[in-house]
């Protein structure tokens, strides 16, 4: 009753997409200067966000892609652009928010989407659960799902140690090297929406 291949097949995919170790530098930029036990109730808050995401567009996604007939590219290019504008504000140091809204936000966007469950994730799990045509294999493929978030909160949870070292010096420098992480990967993400629009008009 289980499929390891398409478990671990699925898992890489979903593993080199939302990259644990590239998303650490970004979470701690956001998060930076909350106590640590509200960055802790982030990064559980941001898990959930993706996973719930996910989990919809895994189950209804094609659906509802057709029927507001916004196609995968377009999701790309959007994410891409949000993504860019958060960048921007990393690089300029204009991350803060109302304190009324900032924890929320933070964690719901950009955290839990579209950097967790970006585009490229989404369509992957939709691929996965539309090939997916045992009960085997649909259950890989949400255990390989639920494992990946699993190992995303653990990264982001167990990051926060790093704080206590690098002190408020090294934040800064992570935030500005997160804005620079941040922005290639919306650039990309534009390039790539962009590119299938040409190729596929």
């Amino acid at each position: 009753m289980f499929d390891v291949a398409v478990f671990g097949s699925l898992f890489l995919t979903l593993f080199v997409i939302m990259d644990p170790p590239g998303i650490t530098p970004i979470f701690l930029a956001l998060t930076a200067g909350r106590p640590a036990r509200m960055q802790r109730r982030m990064a559980l808050q941001a898990v959930a966000v993706a996973f719930g995401v996910i989990a919809v567009f895994g189950l209804l996604g094609q659906q509802i892609l057709d029927y507001l007939h916004v196609s995968v590219p377009a999701l790309m290019i959007a994410g891409g652009l949000l993504l860019l504008l958060i960048a921007l504000d990393l690089l300029t140091g204009k991350t803060d928010e109302p304190t009324q809204t900032k924890d929320v936000n933070v964690a719901l966007v950009p955290l839990g989407m579209p950097l967790l469950a970006g585009p490229g994730a989404i369509v992957s799990v939709i691929l996965a659960v539309q090939h997916a045509d045992t009960v085997a294999s649909q259950i890989s493929v949400w255990s390989a799902i639920l494992a990946m978030h699993i190992v995303l909160w653990l990264t982001m949870r167990y990051s926060l140690l790093i704080i206590r070292v690098i002190k408020d010096g090294g934040v800064v420098l992570v935030t500005r090297l997160a804005g620079m992480m941040l922005s290639a990967i919306a650039v990309q993400q534009i390039i790539n929406g962009v590119t299938q629009v040409i190729q596929n008009p």
